[in-house]
């Protein structure tokens, strides 16, 4: 090959270098921009024809583009530490079945806008199964959010006051989950437990709410001091619902309790 022609091939292979890289900048393809190289070699090295390099690239992006989705979904639902139900010790609590969370992790009663209460001591994986499947529900697609009931019943009261409340409803019910944790925690006053029933109501038989709780059913009482309401809201958020008791043994306390090495008398 003479110098001229040398030439004018790596001024060919600049060019198309730099139209691949424009064209994946407008189309929006940074994994294509930045891997489109590596696979141009790889494909050569095997003989891959056309379409297989093709195909290739463009599920090399479509992979990377979910991977990102589901990033964006599990930190738009907030969150506050990630607990996956893979990490989930089964053996450690033998009341909470496996099949049955696994069921739900395929996210057929979200579909179905179905509630799931989660009802145990303090240590016995509520959160970590509350957060699992949340995960599980966002990386899956679903419109997820986490928060207490607590901080819920705050943001609802300081939006009645901004005159917002209409407004924080409606964003709400756009949720396909919604993750209520730390029920039965603290006491709500009459205002907060009001504009909680609201949000409540509003996701009735329509979209999902997955709530965890230390208090059974009949000590919600003492969060929600209204007979009536708390009637009302326990009518709901059980209709349909899958109810799971996850016990009274503190995981935390019995794992403390093996991992502490008992004093030896001298």
């Amino acid at each position: 090959m003479s110098t001229a022609t040398r030439t004018r091939d790596e001024l060919t292979e600049q060019a198309a270098n730099a139209a691949i890289e424009q064209a994946c900048r407008i189309l929006h393809l940074p994994t294509i921009r930045t891997g489109y190289e590596t696979a141009t070699q790889s494909a050569l090295r095997h003989q891959a024809s056309y379409k297989t390099y093709l195909a290739d690239l463009l599920a090399g992006e479509c992979d990377e583009r979910e991977a990102r989705r589901k990033i964006r979904a599990v930190k738009a639902a907030c969150f506050p530490r990630l607990k996956r139900l893979t990490e989930f010790d089964f053996t450690a609590n033998p009341a909470i079945a496996p099949a049955v969370v696994h069921t739900l992790a395929g996210g057929e009663w979200i579909r179905q806008g179905r509630p799931l209460c989660l009802i145990g001591d303090s240590g016995t994986g509520k959160s970590h199964l509350l957060i699992g499947l949340g995960i599980s529900a966002a990386e899956n697609g679903h419109r997820v959010r986490y928060t207490t009931a607590a901080a819920l019943a705050n943001e609802l009261a300081e939006a009645a006051d901004d005159r917002q409340l209409t407004r924080t409803i409606a964003r709400y019910s756009r949720i396909d989950l919604l993750c209520l944790d730390e029920l039965g925690y603290l006491r709500l006053d009459r205002r907060g437990a009001e504009l909680l029933f609201q949000v409540i109501t509003d996701r009735e038989e329509k979209s999902s709410i997955a709530i965890a709780s230390n208090s059974t059913f009949s000590e919600w009482a003492a969060t929600f001091t209204d007979p009536r309401l708390c009637a009302a809201i326990v009518d709901r958020v059980t209709f349909n619902a899958t109810i799971i008791e996850t016990g009274t043994t503190s995981y935390r306390l019995t794992t403390t309790r093996k991992t502490t090495t008992p004093k030896t008398k001298s």
